[in-house]
């Protein structure tokens, strides 16, 4: 098993994969009155300060969906599902290893081959969070997804406050991808929700920042190593 064709996919999901439910607080935080830029530059710093976060939500990636329900824990990994191109895949990540349960659907397009379909079938695959599988192990990080979303944007336009995720929020647009980022601007500014339209619309949501997450290796993993193809 020697390829991974589900990066772009992951990298798209990292791109867009930006919103929050933050603090319950009624009072104003003054990110509705600073620049776009530093809007994001904080809403950024806030979500990676958090102890754990939750990433749920779908987009669409060159015309299929994906999505994703994850639980993230800073500086120790995450766990949860995803669903690429109609192929779930249950992942764990725990201190840069990367553990997959997928379907047979998920196996096949990894490209292992119907002997490692079979050999895979109901069972976790243990892989280094590097290289081929880097792109989904990003997910699981709140550091690097976060890294990603403020090292990728275009142009940032400042627009109206609205309520998300039943939170007053500031939308932030980047003009040249169509996205806009909603932060909040009570408590927190955590990044409550990104909403994308066009091909690749959909929207992804964080919530449950700062709740107790268990990470639990799973056990009779079977080594990447050991697969020969």
């Amino acid at each position: 098993m020697t390829r991974f064709p589900l990066r772009a996919g992951a990298l798209a999901l990292c791109a867009l994969a930006i919103a929050a439910c933050g603090s319950s607080s009624s009072s104003g935080n003054g990110e509705a009155s600073k620049s776009a830029n530093q809007i994001l530059s904080d809403a950024v710093s806030a979500a990676q300060g958090a102890s754990s976060v939750r990433v749920s939500g779908s987009i669409t990636d060159n015309g299929q969906p994906v999505s994703v329900d994850l639980k993230l824990v800073n500086g120790k990994g995450g766990s949860g599902s995803m669903t690429i191109q109609g192929a779930p895949v249950q992942i764990v990540d725990v201190n840069n290893t990367l553990y997959m349960n997928g379907s047979d659907a998920f196996w096949s397009k990894v490209g292992g081959g119907s002997a490692v379909v079979a050999l895979l079938h109901g069972k976790w695959l243990k892989a280094p969070a590097t290289g081929n599988f880097s792109s989904l192990a990003n997910l699981t990080s709140i550091h690097a997804l976060f890294s990603q979303l403020l090292n990728s944007h275009g142009t940032l336009t400042k627009g109206s406050t609205k309520t998300v995720n039943g939170q007053s929020a500031i939308a932030i647009t980047d003009t040249a991808k169509s996205g806009t980022i909603y932060v909040a601007t009570t408590g927190k500014p955590y990044p409550l929700q990104l909403a994308k339209s066009g091909s690749g619309g959909g929207a992804v949501n964080f919530s449950q920042y700062g709740q107790s997450v268990s990470l639990s290796v799973p056990a009779n993993s079977i080594d990447i190593s050991k697969l020969h193809g």
